[in-house]
């Protein structure tokens, strides 16, 4: 069973979300403020987590940014009556998956756990694709390596470990200005 996390000052919303997870079998712990959120994700092993933005103690926006700075991957919903494009801009880099504007409905919620259901299955693909890539390399199969590293770029263009190993095979193929660039590219994603 999935733990899924519902930080939301709005008792009304997180128990909307919660009868929506608890219908399709997931186990769902909640957060009133930010601070319970933050140490929610720290102790527990979530799987999903929905986070308001404006929340009481700490924001929704600096709980993101605090779990990514400590290299904690889940995906994140983020939720927020006040919608701006900057917000979903921010939040995007932070890392969110998703970002829910409310009001919302349950129909909107289950739209949001089937996304995430290919968001899943889309990250276990793009690092079997870097593992099989990983092994090729060490296996002086270049141009294999290579088109694995094309299909999980395909995936997530933004995975600087992706052009890293790019890098590496170039380098390894000696064609060192191609692996420098790649080398380059990686580091603006890190």
């Amino acid at each position: 069973m999935k733990r899924v996390l519902v930080a939301d000052d709005t008792k009304n919303i997180r128990n909307l979300i919660t009868t929506c997870l608890e219908l399709d079998d997931y186990e769902v712990l909640t957060a009133k403020d930010g601070q319970e959120a933050l140490d929610l994700i720290q102790n527990g092993n979530i799987d999903l987590a929905f986070i308001d933005i404006k929340m009481p103690v700490i924001s929704g926006t600096e709980v993101l940014r605090r779990i990514r700075a400590e290299g904690i991957t889940i995906p994140i919903v983020i939720m927020t009556a006040f919608a701006t494009v900057k917000n979903a801009i921010d939040c995007t880099k932070l890392g969110a998956v998703a970002y829910l504007q409310k009001p919302f409905t349950a129909d909107k919620i289950n739209s949001i756990l089937e996304e995430m259901s290919k968001y899943k299955d889309c990250c276990t693909q793009e690092e079997a694709n870097i593992q099989a890539a990983e092994q090729l390399i060490e296996d002086g199969k270049y141009n294999n390596a290579y088109e694995e590293l094309k299909k999980a770029l395909s995936i997530n263009p933004s995975n600087g470990r992706i052009y890293y190993l790019i890098g590496v095979v170039y380098s390894k193929k000696g064609e060192d200005d191609m692996a420098r660039k790649f080398f380059e590219g990686a580091k603006h994603f890190e």
